[in-house]
């Protein structure tokens, strides 16, 4: 066990909004913006939403607990909370699996956010050609394949290592005070221009207005990953940053704020999608390519196209740096505090693993396109382990021992603040670890690997 001078020594987020702005930032990333406008159109809309957000509150904010309660409890990495709460089973072992799965993501996700980065530079200089969708498609994959990817990766994972170079409070927490309100701020000015689209009500419509008779397994199931996935649980983030929560931080609170304002933030782009696709005749069953294809489209069409298209893969930029920053704080403070490294070359040691793993996951779509391993890319490989075997068996096994192995005045007293406040839900919370948590995240694994 750790002394009590090593706790104090540790870093401690200094306000409850920056505790707030972290775990926020961890979870509202690419998956929001990007994915649940194309899950939501895919699964036909206002049904989708009202199936996620149901979810949202019924798992995520349950697991979202259980990673705030183990992270606070121990004042410690994945790997030694697990150790430290229940040091006579391996249970420690599941720490390795949020490491490998934050380096695994880290990798893919940097090249997406590279694109991003280009995209946003060649708005902004007027030189994206979206005249027609044909154009979008063969620009996007003039710009996804060869070398060029390599160094937009290279790029985010820079300014990746700038960030958390600065450490907790004068990196981390400082650029998510700045970054999260900014980005709300783009999101709400996308809104506005929504309302103005021709067909924005027939949008909104398909967004908040559910057809219960859609809602059929397969909804159910692509809900229930989303919102598993969007908050980010499984990895180990927000058990990281919840050890830097300081003692007057309200897990319950800042579990159930987390959740709203990432769930708000996936509404938000809806509203600012479908609307815009309605109006100019696009399907919005478009899937994946919506943001990289379709949107730029659209954004051509209207009157200061090159602004808002800046504007938009700008906040992408800005969703994914929140997002990766909280990945890249897993291996560091395992590196840290297991390994007995500096901060620094902790940094260095997680970067160029990162690095290493974009690399790879960069070339897959040129030079390396026809390395396969079991039928897979290296970009693929890495998105479907990560997040179709780690993201779910990180999830369940924190659910269930946070059930059933943590003593029940642990969480009392961590859902309490010590006894400040009254909690008055810990045998639904227990109950919800214990079974309803990890029966559906078991369902998730189910369906992620085509048995469902």
């Amino acid at each position: 066990m750790e002394s009590l001078q090593n706790k104090k020594e540790r870093a401690v987020f200094a306000t409850k909004f920056a505790a707030v702005a972290t775990t926020v930032g961890s979870a509202v990333g690419l998956g929001n913006i990007w994915r649940f406008p194309y899950e939501a159109g895919i699964h036909g809309g206002g049904a989708f939403l009202i199936c996620y957000m149901a979810f949202v509150f019924l798992i995520g904010v349950p697991v979202l607990c259980s990673e705030f309660i183990m992270g606070r409890q121990t004042r410690s990495n994945i790997f030694g909370a697990y150790r430290k709460l229940h040091p006579r089973r391996p249970w420690y072992l599941a720490g390795y699996i949020g490491i490998l799965a934050s380096l695994l993501i880290l990798s893919f996700y940097s090249v997406v956010a590279g694109w991003t980065i280009e995209y946003f530079t060649s708005s902004f200089l007027g030189n994206l050609d979206f005249s027609d969708t044909a154009t979008g498609h063969g620009q996007f994959m003039e710009m996804t394949t060869g070398w060029r990817p390599v160094i937009w990766t290279i790029i985010f994972l820079l300014c990746n290592f700038l960030i958390l170079a600065g450490g907790v409070t004068k990196g981390i927490e400082r650029v998510c005070n700045v970054l999260m309100p900014l980005l709300f701020v783009i999101l709400i000015a996308f809104c506005i221009n929504s309302f103005t689209m021709p067909k924005f009500q027939e949008g909104l419509s398909f967004l908040f207005r559910p057809d219960f008779s859609k809602i059929t397994p397969s909804v159910l199931l692509g809900a229930l990953g989303q919102a598993f996935f969007s908050l980010s649980l499984g990895l180990g983030c927000m058990m990281t940053y919840a050890s830097y929560f300081s003692n007057n931080t309200r897990l319950g609170r800042t579990a159930v704020t987390t959740a709203m304002l990432d769930s708000l933030v996936a509404i938000l782009a809806g509203v600012i999608i479908f609307p815009a696709v309605f109006s100019f005749g696009i399907s919005p069953e478009a899937g994946p390519t919506l943001v990289f294809e379709v949107l730029p489209y659209i954004f051509n069409q209207l009157p200061g196209g090159a602004m808002w298209s800046s504007l938009f893969f700008l906040l992408l930029f800005l969703a994914s740096l929140t997002s990766t920053v909280s990945m890249s704080e897993i291996s560091i403070t395992y590196f840290c505090e297991e390994k007995k490294m500096s901060r620094r070359k902790a940094l260095t040691v997680s970067s160029l693993i990162a690095l290493c793993g974009g690399l790879l996951c960069a070339l897959s779509f040129g030079p390396l396109s026809t390395v396969k391993l079991g039928g897979m890319t290296f970009f693929d490989l890495f998105d479907y382990c990560s997040s179709n075997i780690c993201l779910p068996a990180g999830g369940m096994i924190c659910s269930v021992f946070t059930g059933w192995y943590i003593k029940r005045s642990i969480i009392q007293k961590q859902m309490t603040d010590h006894g400040k406040y009254r909690f008055r839900m810990i045998g639904l919370l227990v109950f919800c670890l214990r079974y309803v948590c990890p029966t559906a995240i078991f369902l998730i694994f189910l369906n992620s690997i085509g048995i469902l």
